[in-house]
């Protein structure tokens, strides 16, 4: 009886471990996708590197930002590929230089057989959602599971419009968030319109005052540009809040631990010499990543990233293979260590935005390069720029015979073809060293990175300039700018039958 007694309980205790394991192991069979991270990438518009708190701005009100700086880690050498929103946008998402995109200029569509990074997280079991803005092209809708793009407003001439909402296009960010499927992981791509032009008052309720505006030198220190710059921080301010709210989302749903977060902005301020150009106040990025127990807060990294980058890194992240003909580099070891370096240089392209140009740029720690291929045109900013405050001041300075020669140089024909900057020594990129002899070793292993990075992407120059969409002294639309603008298949079709594409519905009085 003793034996039977005791086998019984032996033969019990193996019946409860078995179902304890064998409820585990369902447990672990029925949830097997909240083991892979989740992604959340979140896309400023038009915001430059330096214009948020956890990059030095003392009056900028940021908070949110400022907590997932010291939440995460840092990065002090981000870049874009591309000054212009959606050249910017298609290239993040095809993990492809713009030129290797087919929509490399401005609303062009991304062609649908350029592959995504979104498109192979949603086939390998990622739930994916866009809120926001878009302006990749219809193909791209595809590879979101739902889509919540931003709405706009009628508008006259079809320029400066507003948005649906409170002009953000942060609206439905936690929205998208509360929808998401709990029993897989997820990846969302949410897109702020702040801080794009135009600006409006009142955006914010504690709004920024001319004290708390800096102002680089390449721009006329005006009332009028002191209120332009305080109405754009207020959108920075507004994007900043909804920042919050999506974090605190993702602590409510109690799966912030197992998030990844990257903050970046699409190209930088929408000021002359900044968006559209590759100067720094163009092409570099505020790059901001989060990861609780993957990422050592506070972190800081001092290393060179490109926003090609992006697509080999989310797919490494999500466990899986980045494609063959991704252009970028997997940026994953240097969240877990700082002192790995991934890339040298790095190469961006500016193309048609608006006005034609067509202009390159490779950078290093140190020094810039920049060739200019059309230095007959100016150095002229986007339309919606040029019907704003800061340039109309900038133009009403020039008349007076104010501006220095810093401030020229949006005015500047020709324009240097070279131009060599000491980026630690020159910040703000005034000093064109490409024609001292001190620099011209320098200049030499500059341009001899620039074309071997054209020559390994098959970069080259366009055979036919387009026309402007714009006047460029007014920011008024011409009858070439065409919306939806077609695709760069229907303006190579077009070239190649002699016809010039132009808006069959333009009036000229409009523009005048």
């Amino acid at each position: 009886m003793f034996c039977i007694k005791n086998l019984s309980v032996v033969r019990g205790a193996i019946t409860f471990l078995s179902l304890v394991l064998l409820v585990s192991c369902q447990d672990k069979k029925e949830k097997p996708e909240t083991l892979q991270p989740n992604i959340v990438l979140i896309i400023a518009d038009d915001v430059s590197w330096n214009d948020i708190g956890p990059y030095g701005h003392k009056t900028i009100k940021t908070p949110n930002l400022d907590a997932l700086a010291n939440d995460g880690m840092l990065f002090n050498q981000a870049f874009l590929t591309a000054s212009s929103c959606s050249p910017s946008r298609t290239s993040i998402i095809s993990g492809l230089y713009p030129h290797n995109t087919d929509a490399e200029q401005l609303s062009w569509p991304l062609p649908d057989y350029i592959k995504t990074f979104v498109q192979e997280l949603k086939n390998s079991g990622y739930w994916t959602g866009l809120a926001g803005k878009h302006n990749m092209g219809d193909h791209v809708k595809d590879d979101f599971d739902v889509f919540l793009e931003m709405q706009w407003k009628d508008a006259p001439i079809g320029i400066d419009r507003r948005l649906v909402g409170d002009g953000s296009g942060c609206d439905e960010w936690v929205k998208l968030l509360k929808q998401r499927p709990k029993d897989k992981p997820f990846f969302t791509w949410l897109a702020a319109a702040d801080a794009h032009r135009p600006y409006y008052e009142n955006t914010i309720e504690n709004q920024h005052t001319f004290e708390d505006v800096e102002i680089p030198p390449y721009m006329p220190n005006t009332e009028a540009t002191k209120k332009d710059f305080a109405l754009y921080y207020d959108e920075v301010s507004r994007m900043d809040n909804y920042i919050g709210q999506v974090i605190k989302e993702l602590e409510t749903q109690g799966v912030s631990e197992n998030t990844m977060v990257l903050f970046i902005s699409d190209n930088g301020r929408a000021f002359p010499r900044d968006k559209i150009t590759l100067y720094d106040g163009g092409i570099k990025t505020p790059w901001i990543a989060k990861w609780p127990g993957k990422i050592k807060a506070g972190s800081v990294n001092n290393n060179l990233v490109s926003s090609v980058d992006i697509a080999p890194t989310f797919m490494s992240i999500a466990g899986l293979k980045p494609l063959d003909g991704f252009e970028g580099y997997n940026f994953l070891p240097m969240l877990k260590d700082t002192s790995v370096e991934i890339r040298n240089d790095i190469y961006a392209e500016d193309h048609f935005h608006d006005f034609e140009d067509y202009t390159r740029a490779v950078r290093t720690k140190q020094y810039k390069y920049i060739k200019n291929y059309y230095p007959e045109l100016p150095n002229t900013p986007s339309a919606d720029i040029i019907r704003d405050l800061t340039w109309k001041s900038m133009v009403e300075e020039k008349n007076k015979g104010t501006l220095n020669e810093a401030q020229m140089r949006c005015f500047e024909i020709p324009r240097p073809e070279e131009e060599l900057y000491d980026v630690i020594k020159d910040p703000y990129e005034l000093n064109n060293l490409a024609g001292i002899d001190q620099y011209k070793d320098v200049l030499l292993n500059m341009r001899s990175r620039l074309e071997e990075i054209r020559n390994v992407t098959k970069d080259h120059l366009p055979a036919v300039k387009l026309h402007d969409d714009f006047f460029r002294d007014t920011g008024l639309p011409t009858k070439y700018r065409i919306r939806p603008r077609p695709s760069k298949a229907d303006y190579l079709k077009a070239q190649s039958e002699g016809i010039v594409l132009m808006n069959p519905d333009f009036k000229e009085e409009v523009s005048k």
